[in-house]
Formats: C-alpha cells, sequence, structure tokens
C-alpha cells in the first residue's frame, strides 16, 4: 500500500470504531464532560504517525499542510496538541477543532477497555468522569464484564498496526506524531504530484 492508501485504511478503521464506541456511549451515559479537556492539555500523551495520516492528508488537500507544519516547528514538546482549542489558561477546558480527524488514542481514551491482571475488562477513562458520573461509571464498569458491546483497546491497536506496523508502533509525543505524519504526507505528495508521466512513443 502506498501513503495514501494507508491512511485510508485508517479512516476506515476509524469510521468502523466509531459506530462501536456511539453504541457504547449511548448505552452507558459516560460521553465527557461538556468543556473538558484536560486529556487533550497533556503533552504527554503519546500516538502513533499512523493514527493522523488522515489528519495530515486532509490538512494537505485543504491546503493548510504547511502552515500547520511551520506552527509545529514553533511549538514546543511541552505545549498541547496544537489540534485542541483551550479555553482557560491551565488548558483544563476547551474543544478539539478538527474532531473528524482526531487520533486513535483521542477516540480510545473513555470508550475502550483493557484487561486487567484478574482477566476482566476494566474501562479507560479519567477520574473527571468517574467521579463526576460515578453511578454511570459503576453500572458500565460491571456492564462491560457481564457483555456489553464496548471497543477493545488491545484488539484495536493490533487492526491499526496491520495496516503499517512500523508506523503504528513509533509512539511520539502527540504534536511530534502530527509533524511526521505532516513531513511524510508532504513529501509523498511531492514526488506524487511531480512524477512524470512515462513515455508512450516507442523506439
Amino acid at each position: 500500500m502506498n501513503l495514501r492508501e494507508k491512511s485510508q485504511e485508517v479512516r476506515t478503521l476509524f469510521t468502523e470504531l466509531d459506530l462501536e464506541i456511539k453504541a457504547f456511549l449511548d448505552a452507558s451515559q459516560l460521553g465527557c464532560i461538556p468543556g473538558c479537556g484536560k486529556c487533550c492539555a497533556n503533552p504527554k500523551v503519546s500516538a502513533s504517525v499512523l493514527e493522523f495520516l488522515p489528519l495530515a492528508f486532509d490538512l494537505y488537500d485543504k491546503g493548510k499542510a504547511e502552515e500547520a507544519l511551520i506552527l509545529l516547528e514553533k511549538t514546543s514538546e511541552e505545549e498541547f496538541c496544537i489540534v485542541y482549542k483551550s479555553f482557560s489558561v491551565d488548558g483544563s477546558s476547551g474543544f478539539c477543532s478538527d474532531y473528524q480527524n482526531r487520533g486513535l488514542i483521542c477516540r480510545l481514551f473513555g470508550s475502550a477497555t483493557r484487561t486487567n491482571r484478574n482477566g476482566k475488562k476494566e474501562i479507560i477513562t479519567c477520574k473527571n468522569i468517574k467521579t463526576i458520573k460515578e453511578v454511570q461509571y459503576q453500572d458500565a464498569a460491571i456492564a462491560v464484564n457481564e457483555g456489553m458491546p464496548i471497543p477493545s483497546n488491545a484488539d484495536t491497536y493490533r487492526k491499526l498496526n496491520n495496516i503499517d506496523t512500523r508506523l503504528a508502533e513509533d509512539q511520539k509525543p502527540i504534536n511530534l506524531a502530527i509533524k511526521e505524519a505532516l513531513e511524510r504526507v508532504m513529501t509523498y505528495m511531492f514526488y506524487t504530484e511531480n512524477q512524470e508521466p512515462e513515455s508512450t512513443e516507442s523506439f
């Protein structure tokens, strides 16, 4: 697969995952607290280059790739995700400015499970949801072990890994992952758009 095809495969994974997430959130009522952006404001969140190829291609197709790359080059590793728009100085409240193209880590957090050492499913979520939606969280924690459908963190990353193992396993701070995805897309498109067509003349 070329880079564009890999991005399309990631997009397909996202589309299928979003349907599973919606079903779980509708059943559990464990959606994020409106306006909360604490996890988005954490610069230590890591992500893979592969999961940000759809964002990078979308920015390129809209003519915004160079602008985004310049911004990323000015952004330190201590700053939060460039796609996140904060309402507060500490970044604890805000919103994702490109929700459709958010990474896999952003989709799974709060909407997937991992298996603990006792073999039980644990919902991967934050303290805010566990506290503010305590009843819903406790009910959902029981329900997912009784058959309530919910995405598996491990299974989803396995599917991502099947698209491109190297790009999926290369975990970086989120802004660095976005930056490398943009660089790869811009290089790929440069060579794609400047490739001379093969001559049809015969000698």
